[in-house]
C-alpha cells in the first residue's frame, strides 16, 4: 500500500495537481486490491512476558496530535460527511465551487472544559499546531489584528488567538509544535524567504509565558504548489530559505528543537514526490538542497487520500480496513523516511508529525471504531521501529478528529489513544510478528515490574488464542457495528457520565493460559510482577 500525494491539511487550490493525485490513486487501487478475502483460523500465539527482550524506549510524548493552524484562526476545513452541503459551507467556499469539500469553522473554543478534560487526559503529548494553512497565515503582532490578512496572505493570527493556544497547552500539559509562514507575504523582491514574522512569532510566544518546543520550516514543502509556495518553488530555493530559518533559530531560540523536512506524498513503493509537471519535489532532493542541521527528522503519512479528495470510490474501503496490505503501509512509508534519515541525517530521531485514515479529512469510517484497528496497529509498528512521536491529525476536526468537532464527544479512536496513553509505558518490547494477530509489548506505564500487550486480532470472523504463563488483567475493546461510532470496553459502552468525567475503564480478571481474542476486537492485557529485567 502507498501514501498518495494528497494530505489532510493541503488546501484545494484551483490548480490541484489532478494528474498526480490520480496517478497515487490508481497505485492505491492496485495495491489493495488483494483484501483479506477467505478466513483462515489464527494459531495460537504463546508469549512470555518475562522474557520479551527490550528494543529500545520511545519518547514521553509519543502519542501526540494535531489542532491545524485553520482551527486557531478560523476558517474553511475539509466538512465532515455528516454535514449538509447548504449547512456547512460558508459563502465564500460555496462561490468557489468547493462546497463538496468544504466548512467553514469559527476558532475552536479552547477554553471548552469537555474539550480541556479530554485533552488533559492524554498528556503529556505535543499539540502541533500547524498544517497547510500555517504556510500562509499572519502573525498580527499587535493587540488589534487586522479584519483580513495582508497582500500575501490566506489567513490571520492574532495574539488573542495564539495566546489561547499557550494556555490550552499549559492547562493540558501538552508542548507546541508549529511551522512558519513562508508564501509570498514572507518574501522580498527577489523571492527570498524573510524572518520578521517568525522571529515576532516567538518573541511573543515567550513574552506571555509560552514555549514553541519544535518546529518544522514549512508544512510538507514536497508539495509546494498545494502549500501556497511561490510558482516554480524547487528544492534549491528551499534549502536557501532553510538554512536563514535555521539560523534563526539558533539565534532567537537555541532550545526549539529543529524538525524537518516534514514530507509528505511519498513511500518506498513510490520514493520520489517529483513527477513531471506535478509541482512536487523530492525529499532527496530538499536534504541535499538543505544541508545538514535538522535535530529531528519528520515526515507525513496517510496511506489514501478520502473519497471528498479521489472523487475514486473503492479505493481504501471498510472492507479492507483490516487487511495486511493496508495495515503495511505504515511500514512502507516509515522505510523510505528512514533510508533516507539513515543517508543525510544519521543518528537523529524520527517523528511522523501528521498522520491519520487518509488525507483530506479521512472517510466516513475514519470517525468509527474500524479505524482503531489501524491507528493501535499504526503505533505499535512505530514504537517498535524506534520512531520517538507520532502525532494524529486531528484532535477535533473533520471525519478524522478524535473527538467530534460538533460536540467535542469522544469517538472509538479517542477510547484507543486513551488506553495506550493509560498503559503502554516508554520501554519497547519484542513480542515477535504474527501475521493476522498483531501482537506488541511494553513496560506497563507507571508500574515498575509489569508489561502490558496489546493484541489486535485482525480476522472477521475467526477468535485467536493467545498463550500466556501468568494471570493477566484484561482491556477488550469490541463493537456491535465496527462501522459504528460506539465502542465497547468488556462488553460495556464507552462514554463521558452527565458530568463529562471518564469512565474508569475497569479491567477483567484472565487467568494464566489460555487467552480468546475475539473476531475484529482489540485487546490491552497487563500482566503484574511480569519478571521481566527491563520493566525493573
Amino acid at each position: 500500500m502507498v501514501s498518495v500525494l494528497n494530505n489532510c491539511c493541503g488546501r484545494c487550490p484551483r490548480k490541484w495537481p489532478i494528474r498526480a493525485l490520480a496517478a497515487a490513486a490508481a497505485i492505491a487501487v492496485a495495491a489493495l486490491a488483494a483484501t483479506e478475502g477467505a478466513v483462515v483460523q489464527a494459531p495460537t500465539i504463546e508469549v512470555a512476558p518475562s522474557r520479551l527482550p527490550r528494543l529500545g524506549t520511545i519518547g514521553e510524548r509519543f502519542q501526540s496530535y494535531n489542532v491545524e493552524m485553520v482551527e486557531v484562526t478560523g476558517g474553511e476545513f475539509w466538512k465532515p460527511y455528516a454535514v449538509s452541503a447548504s449547512a456547512a459551507s460558508s459563502p465564500d467556499a460555496a462561490s468557489a465551487g468547493r462546497s463538496d469539500l468544504f466548512k467553514y469553522r469559527a476558532p475552536i473554543d479552547l477554553l471548552n472544559p469537555r474539550l480541556r478534560t479530554l485533552a488533559a487526559a492524554l498528556g503529556p503529548a505535543y499539540m502541533r499546531v500547524s498544517g497547510t494553512w500555517a504556510n500562509t497565515t499572519y502573525f498580527a503582532d499587535s493587540d488589534h489584528a487586522p479584519p483580513a490578512p495582508p497582500r500575501g496572505f490566506t489567513a490571520v493570527l492574532g495574539r488573542d488567538r495564539w495566546k489561547s493556544v499557550i494556555d490550552f497547552a499549559r492547562a493540558v500539559d501538552a508542548d507546541i509544535v508549529t511551522s512558519m509562514a513562508i508564501g509570498s507575504g514572507v518574501r522580498n523582491a527577489a523571492g527570498q524567504w524573510q524572518g520578521d514574522q517568525a522571529r515576532r512569532f516567538l518573541a511573543y510566544t515567550k513574552s506571555v509565558g509560552g514555549r514553541v518546543a519544535a518546529a518544522e520550516f514549512m508544512n510538507e514543502p514536497t508539495l509546494p504548489a498545494i502549500g501556497g509556495a511561490p510558482k516554480g518553488y524547487d528544492a534549491t530555493a528551499y534549502g536557501r530559505d532553510f538554512k536563514i530559518f535555521r539560523a534563526l533559530i539558533r539565534e532567537s531560540d537555541p532550545d526549539l528543537t529543529v524538525l524537518g523536512p516534514g514530507s509528505a506524498g511519498e513511500t518506498a513503493a513510490s520514493p520520489s514526490a517529483a513527477q513531471p509537471g506535478s509541482d512536487t519535489i523530492s525529499t532527496r532532493d530538499i536534504l541535499t538542497a538543505s544541508g545538514p542541521g535538522i535535530d529531528v527528522f519528520s515526515y507525513h503519512h496517510y496511506g489514501a487520500v478520502s473519497q471528498r479528495c479521489s472523487g475514486i470510490p473503492g479505493r481504501v474501503t471498510a472492507e479492507n480496513a483490516l487487511s495486511e496490505d493496508w495495515l503495511a503501509s505504515t511500514d512502507q512509508t516509515r522505510a523510505l523516511y528512514q533510508t533516507l534519515r539513515d543517508e543525510f541525517e544519521p543518528g537523529k530521531p524520527i517523528w511522523v508529525t501528521e498522520t491519520a485514515q487518509a488525507a483530506c479529512g479521512g472517510d466516513a469510517w475514519a470517525s468509527t471504531f474500524l479505524d482503531s484497528f489501524r491507528y493501535l496497529d499504526q503505533l505499535g509498528r512505530l514504537a517498535r521501529a524506534g520512531v520517538q512521536v507520532v502525532a494524529h491529525n486531528t484532535l477535533a476536526a473533520s471525519d478524522y478528529g478524535l473527538l467530534d468537532e460538533t460536540t467535542l464527544k469522544p469517538r472509538p479512536n479517542y477510547w484507543a489513544a486513551l488506553l495506550w496513553r493509560r498503559l503502554m509505558g516508554t520501554t519497547v518490547l519484542d513480542a515477535g510478528e504474527h501475521r493476522g494477530t498483531h501482537v506488541y509489548a511494553h513496560c506497563r506505564r507507571g508500574i515498575a515490574g509489569d508489561v502490558t500487550l496489546l493484541a489486535i486480532n485482525t480476522a472477521r470472523t475467526s477468535a485467536a488464542i493467545l498463550q500466556l504463563p501468568l494471570p493477566s488483567e484484561r482491556y477488550t475493546l469490541s463493537a456491535e457495528h465496527p462501522e459504528g461510532a460506539e465502542v465497547k470496553l468488556n462488553g460495556a459502552v464507552l462514554e463521558l457520565d452527565p458530568e463529562d468525567r471518564l469512565p474508569s475503564l475497569a479491567a477483567i480478571r484472565s487467568p494464566a493460559g489460555s487467552v480468546e481474542l475475539a473476531p475484529a476486537t482489540i485487546t490491552f492485557l497487563t500482566i503484574a510482577d511480569a519478571g521481566n529485567a527491563a520493566c525493573k
